[in-house]
């Protein structure tokens, strides 16, 4: 009967990620907030189909992010956190300290005593790592200025829980039991339990040097002789051994066990085993943070919020406010743009999953009573299920019109210069395509809307103006009347169009080149009466292709004849499908059609070099099948 209960269990948490998750992310959601909501539909408050024992379940889940600070870890190479030293304890100790003073003396001036206040405070300035390095990740912000600034200080946090357990005791309004005994399980088998600060200041740094010796002398030989078994299950078996043995070890010394495989994963980086460890510890990860954040959707006492809503909301909206200016005001203090900052702050604005634990310390040590923790825990947990949603909020409303009305205030560049060819955007693809025209005596007018990529740009010695390519009067200043050619080459869509737009209506004359990152975005271009559209992967794919092609041992001559029949056809065929593009059916059907006929193609032509292989270096047939192909490409 227990076993049916487990497997009912599963078959719940299960049945709500999967039917959950896809709805939210085609609502664009995310998968964070589709587990959340799971967790409310199937917990107390919902169908009830989970109950009590969800608590146990996120305990146990709470090893996904344990899990997701080892990964993390395997990212970043000593190298790289080093250079984020400066964040991590400037920017993330300011947000911490600020953060626990300002709420200290609120909850002080609502009546708290000192101690409670101080507690409230700091337990408070914490945000949530697993919600935001998961949404951040989701949405391929964490390599950006503020997604690094943000796990800078979620860093940071995760070290400061240590000190904050090791505070609660002291902060007792009253005299409180044998730390050992309130400390419940965790403590009891504690190895430091007893010593004197220096013993366990000393156990502390033996354990952290242990870990950081083993992972570079001593690791690396057992995955080695792990890896030589060939045994795929058994690799996977010792990368978990690795992560949970660590963890245990960071509890027995009373250490955060995420921190120390972070370390771990950091010491790894460098390791040929780095992937292999990756993509071993992936699943697991992601499974456990998806159970994660359904017991947290679960945990929400609705009935709580229900009785005393005016309260909630307060406390909800206080701590979200409060948390967002100072992150705010830290992002341009740190001299973040705008929109980096508005994304640093909504990232972090909420509460974090330690306070679950560090609120039930403080009951435990009395520095808290029971009631005030779990009116604030409620707050708490309905504050990290807001994160996703806030994030949606900035993407969608906030950073389109604020942010970018900020940057357009800033004062463009002079520009005192006029040049055939405008080019709209510098990355990679604009850059290679202005360096290839300087390169051939072709002057060109570069303008970049990222401040940072100017300055960038203008320390390897390019000559490169700041400015939004949207604005009439810019476009004006940079000779477009005069000018031959623009070719955009931003990665923002939709700002390509308004463009595009703006140009057709003010520099007719101007032809335009566009960059296009796939099928879609074309027929958009297209439609907008832009008729130098470039797919940037296309010629990239078939030149690899050609080169694969050659590998595998066919001719030089029948690869590069391949190659070009290829580019023919598809563009032929990408021509013809752009007019069906709304008639979804249809479209699918003459694509589907056209893949076959051109296979068909690529074989007969396959067949006949084979048959005369002379033919393939046929110049004079090759010639007269380019012209024919250029003169149907002209009537068209």
């Amino acid at each position: 009967m227990h076993g049916e209960g487990f497997f009912f269990q599963a078959f719940v948490y299960l049945a709500a990620a999967v039917i959950s998750v896809p709805i939210a992310n085609r609502a664009g959601l995310g998968s964070v907030l589709g587990y959340l909501i799971a967790g409310t539909v199937i917990g107390p408050f919902g169908f009830k189909l989970i109950g009590e024992e969800g608590q146990d379940v996120m305990h146990f889940a709470e090893f996904g992010v344990v899990m997701m600070l080892f990964l993390i870890g395997l990212e970043l190479k000593p190298s790289l956190l080093w250079r984020l030293r400066a964040p991590i304890l400037g920017m993330g100790g300011l947000q911490v300290g600020v953060t626990t003073a300002i709420l200290s003396i609120i909850c002080m001036l609502l009546g708290l005593p000192l101690q409670t206040a101080l507690a409230i405070g700091m337990i408070l300035s914490l945000s949530s790592t697993a919600i935001v390095l998961q949404t951040l990740q989701e949405r391929r912000l964490i390599k950006t200025d503020a997604g690094q600034s943000s796990f800078s200080v979620l860093l940071f946090q995760d070290i400061a829980v240590i000190p904050m357990l090791a505070l609660m005791p002291l902060l007792a309004v009253k005299a409180a039991p044998v730390i050992g005994a309130t400390q419940g399980t965790h403590s009891s088998t504690s190895w430091v339990e007893g010593l004197p600060a220096w013993g366990q200041a000393g156990a502390v740094i033996g354990v952290m040097s242990a870990i950081i010796i083993a992972g570079m002398f001593f690791i690396r030989p057992f995955f080695r002789a792990v890896a030589q078994t060939k045994l795929r299950e058994l690799f996977t078996a010792a990368a978990l051994l690795l992560v949970i043995g660590i963890a245990l070890l960071m509890s027995k010394v009373g250490l955060s066990p995420a921190l120390g495989t972070f370390v771990a994963g950091v010491v790894l980086a460098n390791s040929e085993y780095r992937h292999e460890l990756e993509s071993d510890i992936e699943p697991f990860k992601g499974l456990l943070l998806g159970l994660f954040f359904i017991a947290v959707g679960a945990s929400i006492d609705f009935g709580m919020i229900f009785s005393r809503p005016l309260d909630i909301a307060m406390l909800v909206s206080g701590l979200v406010m409060i948390k967002f200016v100072v992150l705010l005001i830290l992002g341009r203090i740190f001299k973040m743009g705008i929109d980096k900052s508005l994304l640093f702050a909504f990232s972090l604005a909420e509460g974090g999953e330690f306070a679950f634990v560090l609120f039930s310390f403080a009951v435990q040590s009395h520095v808290l009573e029971q009631g005030l923790a779990n009116t604030i825990i409620g707050a708490v947990a309905l504050s990290m299920a807001m994160t996703p949603l806030l994030l949606l909020i900035n993407e969608k409303l906030i950073e389109p019109r604020f942010g970018t009305r900020q940057e357009e205030r800033k004062e463009a560049d002079s520009i005192n210069e006029e040049n055939p060819v405008i080019i709209a955007g510098f990355g990679n693809f604009g850059s290679i395509v202005g360096r290839l025209l300087r390169a051939n005596g072709v002057g060109i007018t570069v303008l970049e809307f990222d401040s940072d990529k100017v300055e960038v740009l203008r320390s390897l010695g390019l000559k490169v103006f700041y400015g939004n390519a949207a604005r009439n009067d810019l476009l004006h200043a940079a000779g477009a009347e005069n000018a031959k050619v623009l070719i955009l080459a931003l990665s923002d869509h939709e700002q390509m169009l308004k463009i595009i737009h703006m140009i057709k209506k003010h520099y007719p004359h101007l032809k335009i080149f566009a960059r296009a990152g796939g099928r879609t975005q074309t027929y958009d271009l297209l439609d907008a009466g832009v008729h130098h559209v470039y797919r940037e992967t296309l010629d990239t794919s078939l030149r690899a292709g050609s080169d694969a092609l050659r590998e595998l041992g066919f001719r030089s001559y029948h690869a590069h004849r391949a190659t070009r029949t290829f580019r023919f056809h598809d563009e032929e065929s990408f021509n013809e499908l752009h007019h069906l593009r709304h008639d979804r059916k249809t479209y699918i059907s003459e694509a589907r059609q056209r893949i076959k006929d051109l296979e068909q193609i690529l074989l007969s032509e396959l067949k006949d070099t084979e048959e005369h292989p002379d033919a393939g270096w046929d110049t004079t047939s090759m010639l007269e099948e380019f012209g024919e192909r250029s003169t149907e490409k002209g009537e068209t």
